[in-house]
């Protein structure tokens, strides 16, 4: 599996597989259970991704589908790399699940679609800024202390894991133009921050776009991330006060996703965006 594959991806396609061969023979999930001597809730659990099917408990599901051979090699490799760690594991006990899930599923996407209304896209901060950040929702309540460098340890490995790869993720952001003057750490920081952005800006896979202050927001929504997968429906994340929550419904899905459409329509374009910055880095110098 490469760098970015994603067990918790693999976990829920192989969930997903298995449903959709329960189904086309037409059996309940308590059929199977009554076949297998499993509980129900054990069927379900593993169709939607709860739990990882053991070795045998998938062995025991190709059976009783008749699995033909191309098929159950398919499974049989999902199975195994869905029970392999990604880096972000080591962290499951110190951050919230849905941020653990979130970075398993943008390690398997190909493309991120961000809309940031006050603070510089995650997969495009600096470390300084980070830590101003962080450090800001200390002082709110937000981050625990003792949390802070675990915390920039994490943001920047998912930079460097997404974006700088051989097959990097796909990151589209639109972002209000506030945030270039929205100050974490002092004009260094801000000076440092805004310059990366147009480094970062010149990647082929990075695109990004400002709304500028005086035109009214199309949508009014808080901050949210879409990723698209190539062979799994596609999976928005919204961010909150206190952790964030995941939108899978396709009509809900479909609606962030005319969302953020309407957001690059009002946009700048990228070079009218970049000059945006660079002027704004002349702010934070004088």
């Amino acid at each position: 599996m490469s760098e970015r594959g994603s067990p918790a991806l693999r976990r829920r396609r192989l969930g997903m597989e298995l449903r959709r061969l329960r189904e086309n023979l037409n059996m309940t999930g308590d059929e199977v259970a009554e076949r297998l001597e499993w509980s129900t809730a054990k069927v379900s659990r593993i169709e939607n991704a709860k739990t990882l099917a053991g070795p045998a408990d998938v062995e025991a599901l190709i059976r009783l589908y008749k699995v033909d051979e191309a098929l159950q090699d398919v499974l049989v490799a999902l199975r195994r790399d869905a029970s392999r760690k990604g880096w972000w594991e080591r962290y499951r006990n110190s951050i919230p699940d849905e941020y653990i899930t979130l970075m398993g599923m943008e390690a398997e996407a190909t493309l991120m679609q961000n809309w940031e209304p006050q603070i510089v896209p995650g997969l495009l901060q600096t470390e300084e800024y980070v830590r101003s950040l962080v450090q800001a929702n200390q002082h709110a309540g937000q981050v625990p202390p003792g949390r802070l460098q675990e915390l920039i340890d994490i943001r920047m490995e998912r930079q460097r894991t997404l974006l700088h790869v051989p097959d990097p993720l796909t990151h589209v952001s639109v972002f209000h133009e506030s945030v270039l003057r929205n100050q974490y750490g002092d004009a260094r920081v801000m000076r440092d921050q805004l310059a990366h952005l147009i480094e970062v800006s010149r990647l082929e896979h990075v695109e990004m776009r400002i709304l500028p202050q005086d035109v009214p927001p199309p949508v009014s929504t808080g901050s949210f991330v879409h990723l698209k997968f190539p062979d799994f429906p596609d999976v928005v994340y919204v961010e909150a006060l206190l952790g964030g929550r995941f939108v899978e419904d396709a009509e809900l899905v479909y609606a962030y996703e005319l969302a953020f459409g309407h957001l690059v329509e009002r946009a700048l374009d990228e070079m009218a965006s970049q000059e945006l910055i660079k002027k704004t880095i002349k702010y934070w110098s004088e």
